[in-house]
């Protein structure tokens, strides 16, 4: 059978030369062009219209437009016959008569009106608490991972870990911050999703570490860890190209709806794929762990119990 011998850690120092573009170009993007937050956020309407036909999205766009709804968000929702318009909030304006204008707009040259299916109203308050809660969200869980990979095995274990789950979320945002592709709680959602997703597969690279650690003791640290990444790296290719295909075609046929959704878990199973090798471990190495670390105590007289 064919075993890889690729070196890695030797190539370590490109790799973060890469992640530190990366990383510097979305914190770049962050503070010139900021987030496109969508109405869960910022707060808005979301009005639901049903036609008897499939609809023209870019005549109901080019209609709203010209109204002075240029921020108007327009999206098949289900089947071509159903349309999701989302409206940032306007001042002085209530929800009815926001709905009844937008219903006059997609209504005044369609040969078949429409109908209102629901209407849909987030403030600003909510919008607001949404945004703090999504954000603890994704502090609660770093930190529970840093914790939980420190018990399972070293603390500096846990350090790569998650100094590889915040490249991977930095990298997903700064990719929808520099694209200003709209960010709402669907891809929330997809951030935490590849959170998980990148930590089992740090998980298992770690896991293999740690058993070639305590069987390879008479190696160096950094070629134990090449061994390792070597063993894992056809389950880690094979993982991510597998959950790449579904995910492409979530986004290619899956609709406006969950377009963003994919897209976000694409690029942080691919980064995350990256991070594994290139982040997760050069880390550890980086922290100085040896093989007394990772080395099972021995009690002493715990023998006693068994002997006869």
């Amino acid at each position: 059978m064919f075993k890889q011998n690729i070196d890695f850690l030797g190539k370590r120092k490109i790799a973060l030369v890469f992640s530190s573009v990366l990383i510097i170009s979305s914190i770049v993007s962050f503070a010139v062009n900021g987030m496109k937050l969508g109405i869960d956020f910022t707060g808005g309407t979301l009005v639901e219209v049903g036609y008897q036909q499939a609809a023209d999205l870019t005549v109901l766009r080019t209609a709203l437009d010209e109204e002075g709804f240029l921020d108007a968000t327009v999206q098949n929702f289900g089947t071509t016959k159903d349309v999701l318009i989302r409206i940032k909030p306007r001042e002085g304006v209530s929800n009815v008569e926001l709905s009844t204008k937008i219903l006059k707009i997609v209504n005044r040259n369609a040969t078949e009106p429409a109908t209102i299916r629901r209407v849909e109203f987030v403030g600003p308050q909510v919008g607001d608490e949404l945004t703090e809660d999504g954000g603890l969200a994704l502090l609660y869980s770093m930190f529970g991972i840093l914790l939980y990979v420190a018990w399972r095995f070293e603390y500096k274990f846990s350090i790569g870990s998650v100094v590889a789950l915040i490249h991977d979320v930095l990298i997903t945002l700064g990719f929808f911050s520099i694209l200003q592709m709209e960010f709402d709680l669907t891809v929330l959602a997809a951030v935490l999703a590849v959170i998980g997703y990148s930590l089992n597969d740090t998980i298992v690279v770690y896991d293999r570490i740690r058993e070639n650690f305590r069987t390879l003791r008479k190696d160096s640290s950094e070629n134990i860890m090449n061994i390792s990444l070597n063993q894992t790296l056809s389950r880690t290719l094979m993982t991510s190209i597998t959950t790449a295909l579904v995910l492409i075609a979530l986004a290619v046929l899956g609709g406006e709806i969950i377009h963003n959704f994919a897209i976000a878990l694409l690029i942080g199973v691919g980064i995350g794929t990256y991070s594994s090798i290139y982040v997760a471990s050069p880390v550890v190495l980086a922290l100085g762990i040896v093989q007394k670390d990772l080395m099972v105590p021995i009690v002493e007289g715990e023998d006693i119990d068994f002997m006869p």
